[in-house]
């Protein structure tokens, strides 16, 4: 028998709460204000006179219908979880294989390309110091070491994340890869998964390759490559991580991401891209941090917000523009090397607000990953802790179970309020594009940088092991991945050696000629000039320094 609605307000609720609010505060006394990390103020409780359900349909909905408040497909969780999309990167790309088969054999059903910091900063194993080869990520800087990385592995099957800043040449060896395979382009599944130049200048510096003007052109074209020759990959992802990770506030995070995608959509648009084409294909990417109920309530804003900016703004028809498909990590920068055992706890508690938020893909930090590379035991119990809130936790078994609660529908509609009002600040300043270029948004990421620091260094801010429970620890003793032996390196160098000399150079160069041809029209399509030059066999260094010469060295502005 179905129940029939409560009449609001029910009869004696005001007296009600007007004897608890005097009991309570004379338990509680005068009771400082409490705020989340987003400044939003967090009330002792929350009731109907908070969120009463009138505005169900308008602010809620049902899952896979606007405003996609509790999620962008009908089934969710219940119907399809997660994918579980672990980065791994180590060592040389046969570390990296070895690595990926185990992640693979323990659940994980996607994966990302996580390639050393020299690749990040767009480089050559042989244009660095050798002692840095490996340590935070996979040495691949040709199509045999991408090939390597895969051996044994269907790239026709399995979905990846290249972690691929641009001009995207691990995409670009992986697409090399697959011809070399037999492979069609039209069954390589993944994600561009670094492709956000502007996160990068702001907050990331390391993947900040190529100019703003030069970033903003490979881009576009990177998104109309994809278009006519991937129809299985997303070339965009927004990345509001590396702005929170450097100290933006979960609400500034995620205007900020917001603003970013408009920027996007609307270069497309100039393009003469239709929306309802390319916006399909825009997926996001977020720092899920422990301040729980504030990151259910960010997620749950931003897709209400991005279904609304698609329809509204952009005249989207297509229900699939209207999907709000994001990827969550567990927070790094809430790990700590003090008592790292403890980040099992709060990885979870991470994982979970990622859950209850309606993530599509999720990648749960190792406990350890604030030391090293993860070890493979601790990347184990990573992949594991998702196992466990899926299969045992059962936390798929409902869709959207917070979704009604008075507390997180009230607390998602002040974050959508404190995130619009980062975003009319951006929209005030000529656009995200202009905002950055002006060093604005650095500025606003660098004062909440500081005052979170200064609410940590006075004590406000707890943080177990680091300013209150502390224990006497043996540093020595935390267990951390080794540097890659050097002999490994100097092999790994040996090989780069022979590909550069048994490849084409007369082939070589002519793709890299075209390619620098091509950033100086903008009749060409930079990105085929850069898959080209992959399968002539130019090296990832070689394709970067390229453009480079071109199109300028991305120079961050830092705000000081």
């Amino acid at each position: 028998m179905s129940q029939q609605p409560v009449q609001l307000p029910l009869p004696g609720f005001e007296a009600a709460r007007a004897q608890w609010q005097d009991e309570y505060g004379q338990q509680m006394g005068g009771e400082e204000i409490r705020r989340n990390r987003s400044g939003v103020e967090v009330q002792p409780l929350y009731t109907s006179a908070d969120w009463s359900g009138q505005r169900y349909l308008e602010d809620l909905g049902f899952p896979g219908q606007p405003p996609m408040t509790r999620g962008i497909y009908p089934s969710m969780h219940r119907g399809r979880t997660w994918s579980q999309r672990q980065l791994i990167g180590l060592g040389t790309p046969e570390d990296y294989n070895a690595r990926l088969k185990r992640i693979l054999g323990a659940g994980g059903s996607a994966v990302s390309l996580i390639p050393c910091n020299s690749v990040y900063r767009g480089y050559d194993a042989d244009e660095v110091d050798a002692l840095l080869l490996g340590t935070c990520g996979a040495v691949v800087n040709t199509v045999d070491d991408m090939d390597t990385c895969f051996e044994g592995v269907d790239i026709g099957s399995l979905s990846t994340a290249m972690n691929d800043p641009l001009p995207f040449t691990l995409l670009a060896l992986l697409l090399a890869v697959a011809r070399r395979r037999g492979v069609p382009w039209s069954k390589v599944t993944g994600t561009s998964n670094q492709s956000d130049y502007i996160s990068h200048c702001v907050a990331n510096h390391m993947f900040y390759r190529i100019a703003l003007p030069g970033s903003r052109r490979v881009l576009v074209d990177h998104i109309d490559f994809a278009a006519r020759h991937l129809p299985g990959w997303n070339p965009v992802s927004v990345v509001g991580q590396h702005m929170q990770q450097a100290g933006a506030t979960p609400a500034e995070a995620m205007g900020l991401t917001l603003c970013t995608a408009v920027q996007y959509a609307e270069d497309c648009i100039a393009r003469g891209m239709d929306p309802d084409a390319f916006l399909p294909r825009f997926t996001f990417f977020f720092d899920i941090s422990i301040s729980f109920f504030e990151e259910i309530a960010k997620m749950r804003a931003g897709r209400r917000i991005w279904s609304r900016i698609t329809r509204e703004r952009f005249g989207a028809r297509n229900p699939r523009a209207r999907r709000f498909k994001f990827h969550g990590q567990t927070s790094g920068v809430d790990l700590t090397r003090q008592q790292p055992l403890n980040n099992i706890a709060r990885v979870t508690a991470q994982a979970m607000a990622g859950i209850f938020g309606g993530l599509q893909s999720m990648h749960t930090d190792a406990y350890d990953e604030v030391l090293s590379v993860p070890t493979e035991d601790a990347a184990r119990i990573a992949v594991s802790t998702q196992n466990i809130l899926r299969e045992e936790a059962h936390l798929v078994d409902v869709i959207d179970p917070l979704g009604g609660s008075y507390y997180v529908e009230k607390l998602t509609n002040d974050m959508e309020a404190e995130i619009r009002a980062v975003m009319d600040r951006i929209e005030d300043a000529g656009g995200m594009y202009m905002a950055v270029e002006s060093g604005m948004v650095q500025s606003m990421i660098g004062a909440s940088s500081l005052a979170f620091q200064e609410k940590v260094e006075s004590g406000e801010q707890t943080i177990v092991g680091v300013n209150a429970y502390r224990v006497e620890e043996d540093s020595s003793a935390r267990a951390a991945l080794s540097r890659p032996p050097p002999e490994v390196m100097q092999a790994q160098l040996e090989n780069l050696a022979r590909y550069k000399d048994a490849r084409s150079m007369d082939a070589v160069n002519a793709a890299l000629g075209s390619l620098a041809r091509s950033a100086g029209t903008e009749q060409d399509n930079i990105y085929e000039g850069v898959v080209d030059a992959a399968i002539a066999g130019a090296t990832h260094g070689e394709i970067v320094a390229t453009l480079r010469n071109e199109m300028g060295t991305g120079e961050p502005l830092v705000q000081v």
